[in-house]
């Protein structure tokens, strides 16, 4: 499936959502890429997940701020590797540096660059104890087992919705309308 596919099928899947995450975060090795970046040099030229490119360019048009939270060891090989991707400019917040916390640090320090609840985001990352940590803060958490694909973002946006209090799913889909709204009228004149 080549990147256009995927970016396409990822619409279709968030279209069908009444209510979409203001955040997404990935972690980066075995989620986003498939290796550990401290194994690799800044010399080699990194891959991603064959859906990962896909999603997180479906993600920017459908308005979804991303980020990253890395317990990296080796955030200059992360950013290199990001920067050879083309894929560096996509996140609102990178948050990679080496932690004992299973990430909480790494969503607090989102969470004040970005000013949105945790209740607001959806994580995605390939061990059980980063998404324990992340999900008792609040955060919508999917397990990936090869990588972020198609699958793991319908899960995670079905979960983020199951996630959300019936009060803030009213409050967020009125602000949505209100854009939507906004939006409509700016086009109209």
């Amino acid at each position: 499936m080549g990147d256009d596919t995927v970016k396409n099928e990822a619409m279709e899947i968030m279209g069908m959502c009444q209510l979409l995450p203001r955040l997404v975060v990935f972690d980066l090795d075995y989620t986003l890429w498939p290796f550990y970046c401290e194994c690799r040099s800044k010399r080699d030229m990194p891959r991603l997940y064959p859906h990962a490119k896909g999603i997180l360019y479906a993600l920017k048009d459908k308005g979804v701020k991303m980020a990253i939270a890395s317990r990296s060891p080796t955030p200059d090989i992360a950013n290199t590797f990001l920067e050879k991707l083309g894929i560096k400019s996509m996140f609102v917040a990178q948050e990679i540096f080496s932690s004992w916390t299973h990430k909480t640090d790494h969503f607090q320090r989102i969470n004040r660059r970005t000013n949105i609840p945790y209740t607001e985001m959806l994580f995605f990352d390939d061990e059980d104890r980063n998404i324990d940590a992340v999900s008792n803060m609040g955060v919508t958490s999917i397990l990936v087992g090869n990588g972020v694909n198609l699958g793991a973002l319908r899960q995670g946006l079905s979960k983020f919705s199951q996630n959300q209090s019936p009060s803030e799913r009213s409050k967020r889909g009125s602000r949505n309308l209100s854009k939507k709204s906004s939006t409509s009228e700016t086009e109209e004149q």
